[in-house]
């Protein structure tokens, strides 16, 4: 798995763009404007000094691994600085997040997979209008991102605990319409599939859905391929990392990769 990762990872760099091999004014605009904005920001500082209050942070919780959607719980006892290392999103792809939230400008946004909190915190700063709900499947996980929301004074933030599966699509029917979803914790192909599947009847011309980890496995870069493919998906931004999916009316259908 570790060998495919890494042969994927060099080829998507042999083959990707950058700004100036991107023909669509639209995602020129994006990628010079939003995705190469490397520009320092007041908001990064606040949230990557509460990132290493995590990684300083040895306590002890119990970590509940629904099984990536599966009904099998599985419990084991981590600390948190190990949680804050090895699962939060890295300082780089966290702000990139943020200002493509920025950029986006929703009023609502779904992230699935809060973890610790920081992304979401990310999210909020750079929508501070947006009505948020992330969902987490681990309580004590929650807990703790719970507590870093507070010390963050953040407020637009609804966080639910629970199985992505069965609280996803009440969220979905309770908006009337998506804006921004980003789709992280759960990586398995018919998961993921689910998920984009439950979004499309509410997508419109500004909503953006993000991917992540979309070449963790087979699966996922099937999944990935697949949800490029839909009639209602007219432009996908493949950074590696993560994939942009954008149902731009009017718009010839086109595939990018960009290097990130």
């Amino acid at each position: 798995m570790v060998f495919n990762f890494i042969s994927d990872y060099l080829k998507h760099r042999l083959i990707s763009k950058s700004r100036h091999g991107t023909h669509s004014p639209f995602v020129y605009k994006l990628a010079d404007e939003v995705i190469y904005d490397f520009k320092s920001k007041i908001d990064y500082k606040t949230i990557e000094d509460q990132r290493k209050k995590l990684l300083n942070d040895e306590s002890l919780i119990t970590v509940t691994d629904l099984g990536a959607g599966s009904h099998l719980n599985k419990n084991r006892t981590k600390k948190v600085s190990q949680i804050a290392k090895n699962a939060l999103k890295n300082p780089r792809l966290a702000q990139l997040i943020y200002r493509l939230a920025k950029d986006n400008n929703p009023k609502s946004i779904i992230e699935l997979g809060t973890c610790l909190g920081i992304t979401t915190a990310y999210l909020s700063k750079a929508s501070p209008n947006a009505d948020i709900i992330t969902i987490e499947g681990c309580p004590e996980t929650a807990k703790v991102a719970y507590n870093n929301f507070r010390e963050l004074d953040l407020d637009n933030i609804e966080l639910q605990v629970g199985n992505f599966d069965l609280l996803l699509p009440t969220v979905i029917a309770a908006l009337p319409q998506l804006d921004f979803v980003y789709i992280d914790g759960n990586h398995r192909k018919d998961a993921t599939l689910n998920y984009f599947k439950w979004c499309l009847p509410k997508v419109h011309e500004g909503s953006l859905l993000i991917f992540d980890d979309i070449y963790w496995s087979k699966g996922m870069k099937d999944a990935w391929e697949e949800i490029k493919s839909n009639p209602q998906v007219t432009v996908t931004v493949d950074l590696f990392w993560i994939g942009l999916v954008y149902f731009k009316k009017g718009q010839v259908k086109e595939h990018f990769k960009l290097k990130y």
